[in-house]
C-alpha cells in the first residue's frame, strides 16, 4: 500500500480538485485499461486515473497520504461488500432487487419525459389578478405562524455629525422629509424607509438589538418614534403596523408562495392532461387494448 501511495503522489498533489469524490464502484469495468492498478479487490481493479482528483489543491503531502490511503481503503470496503452481498444474496432477494432497480429506472425515464414535456408546455406567467384571485379565495390557508411588523428605521454610527437632521426628518411624514432622509442613506449603517415591507418579529430583533433585552408586548405595538442606542450607534424606529400570529398573511407578504402554488396547481394539471391524451392517442392508434 505505501508504494502505491507514493507511486501516486507525483500526479495528486497537483491535482487541482475542489473537493474529493468517491466513486465506490470504479474499476469493475470489465474492459481492460491501459494504465497503472493501484488496487484490485477479485476482478475489480482501481486505476491510477480514478484517484487524480481525489486531493484539493494546495494540501501537504503527509495529508496527500492520508486522503489517498484512506480513499483506497473505503473503495475496498465497498468492493469488498459488494462481491459478499452478491455471493451470499438468495434468489428471491436478488429477484427483489431486480425488480426495485426496474421501477427505478422506468420512473427516472417517466419523470424525465415529463419534466422535459411541463418544459415546454407549462405556463410560467402568473398575472396579478390570478395572484390577488387564489389569496382570497384561500385566505384560510394563509394564517401567520408568527408575528409581522411594518417598520420604518435607520441606524447610524454615534460619530454621525447630522442627527438632529436626521431625527426631524425621520419623525415627519412628509415625502419630502422622506426624500432628503433617503439622500442620507449614503451615511447610515442600516436603514428601511419605505415602511410597506413586512419583516418578522425575530428579523426587526435581529436587525436592532437593544430590542432584545424589551418585551416583546411593548414592541407588538403601533408607535411612531423609538429611539435606541448602543455602543455601537443609534437606532431610530417607527412601527407603522402589527401583525399577531394566527392573523391573515398580507398578500404582499406570501405573493411569491402564492405563485409558486399556483405553478404547482398548473404542473399537476398539465401532467394530468398529458397521460390523457397519451392514453386516448394509444387508443386511437390501436397501441393501447383492454380485454
Amino acid at each position: 500500500m505505501k508504494k502505491i501511495v507514493v507511486l501516486l503522489l507525483g500526479v495528486i498533489v497537483v491535482s487541482s480538485c475542489d473537493k474529493i469524490k468517491l466513486p465506490f464502484f470504479k474499476g469493475d469495468d470489465k474492459e481492460q485499461r491501459n494504465e497503472p492498478v493501484i488496487a484490485s479487490v477479485g476482478e475489480a481493479k482501481l486505476y491510477l486515473s480514478d484517484v487524480k482528483d481525489v486531493v484539493p489543491k494546495g494540501i501537504s503531502e503527509k495529508d496527500s497520504i492520508v486522503l489517498v490511503k484512506s480513499y483506497i481503503n473505503t473503495w475496498a470496503k465497498q468492493q469488498l461488500l459488494l462481491k459478499r452481498a452478491l455471493e451470499n444474496i438468495s434468489e428471491v432477494n436478488n429477484n427483489k432487487i431486480d425488480e426495485l432497480v426496474r421501477i427505478y429506472e422506468e420512473s427516472l425515464y417517466i419523470n424525465g419525459y415529463k419534466e422535459s414535456l411541463i418544459k415546454q408546455q407549462l405556463d410560467t406567467i402568473i398575472s396579478e389578478e390570478s395572484i390577488k384571485k387564489y389569496y382570497e379565495n384561500n385566505k384560510e390557508n394563509f394564517k401567520l405562524n408568527e408575528e409581522l411588523l411594518q417598520i420604518k428605521y435607520i441606524y447610524f454610527g454615534k460619530d454621525f455629525l447630522d442627527k438632529k437632521e436626521a431625527i426631524e426628518k425621520f419623525k415627519s411624514t412628509k415625502e419630502e422629509d422622506l426624500e432628503d432622509l433617503e439622500n442620507l442613506t449614503i451615511n447610515f449603517k442600516d436603514y428601511l424607509l419605505r415602511d410597506s415591507t413586512w419583516i418578522t418579529y425575530d428579523k426587526v430583533i435581529q436587525k436592532i438589538p437593544p430590542f432584545r433585552y424589551e418585551s416583546k408586548e411593548k414592541l407588538l405595538k403601533k408607535s411612531k418614534f423609538i429611539k435606541r442606542e448602543d455602543s455601537l450607534g443609534v437606532y431610530l424606529v417607527a412601527v407603522n403596523d402589527v401583525l399577531i400570529r394566527n392573523s391573515i398573511a398580507p398578500l404582499s407578504y406570501i405573493k411569491n408562495n402564492i405563485k409558486q402554488l399556483i405553478l404547482h396547481k398548473r404542473k399537476i394539471e398539465l401532467v394530468r392532461e398529458i397521460e390523457k391524451t397519451l392514453i386516448n392517442d394509444a387508443i386511437k392508434n390501436n397501441e393501447f387494448k383492454e380485454y
